[in-house]
């Protein structure tokens, strides 16, 4: 790994949805230890950006770069091995499962014994480390108290943070939360905000999130986008008086 390689490099992302230009010649760079935050209106392209990440999306053009590498946009299945974890807006967990068994089933790459093993009864040679690692990734969201309620029995907030260890136990280099603070008060907005700065050590962090307090709070910097283009970026300071920012999307309060 080379440090003075941007982790994730994204260049000249173009994507159209028969005649919608979703993004157009969009550029992101994150880098290692970095948290990138993505904003814009409704509709500007960002979950479509995060989906060409992911590999639910194929771009019509633009190229990946991970470690200064050059690669094909990836698969959903290759995510785990190239060290890219998301959460979902829909949180997504299974709702019979216990809180751990949740968490487990995303630790599925250090399993021997493949998925539905990791997801329906573990082989003994792998539970005690799968579930130490859970453990260890329900810690860092501060949910160890929960790890055996099932899922179906949780607060909203509460599933934000399993949902966030899930992705984390995977021990990703890039961690995608797709608005992690949506739903959220301003007491579990906190200790998101928290959570995020903290995973930085070992990790670099790419956000979609409409919550400004969030993204101004813990961005390193700010990528804007509007009907599918790059407007402005830079740090925080930067776009929030960017005044074509402010035209497109903060609005004259954000100054």
């Amino acid at each position: 790994m080379s440090t003075n390689s941007p982790l994730l490099h994204a260049k000249g992302v173009s994507i159209s949805f028969g005649g919608l230009r979703a993004l157009n010649d969009v550029h992101l760079q994150l880098n290692h230890g970095e948290v990138v935050g993505v904003i814009g209106p409704n509709g500007a392209g960002k979950t479509t950006l995060f989906n060409a990440i992911c590999g639910l999306v194929e771009p019509d053009s633009g190229t990946l770069e991970l470690d200064g590498h050059k690669r094909n946009w990836p698969k959903p299945y290759e995510l785990v091995d190239l060290g890219i974890a998301r959460t979902l807006q829909g949180v997504g967990l299974f709702p019979e499962l216990t809180v751990l068994e949740n968490v487990m089933i995303g630790a599925q790459k250090f399993a021997k014994t493949g998925l539905l093993s990791a997801a329906f009864g573990f082989d003994v040679r792998d539970e005690a480390q799968l579930r130490n690692r859970s453990v260890t990734a329900l810690e860092k969201v501060f949910g160890t108290t929960l790890m055996h309620r099932r899922a179906d029995t949780l607060s909203y907030p509460d599933t934000k943070r399993v949902a966030i260890a899930r992705a984390l136990v995977s021990e990703p280099k890039v961690l995608m939360l797709d608005e992690p603070a949506g739903g959220l008060g301003p007491r579990d907005i906190e200790w998101m905000n928290t959570l995020i700065r903290n995973l930085t050590s070992t990790m670099s962090v790419l956000i979609v999130e409409h919550h400004m307090d969030v993204v101004m709070s813990v961005c390193d910097r700010i990528y804007v986008l509007n009907f599918g283009e790059v407007i402005s970026s830079g740090t925080p300071d930067f776009v929030r008086r960017d005044p074509g920012v402010i035209a497109a999307y903060l609005g004259t309060g954000a100054s």
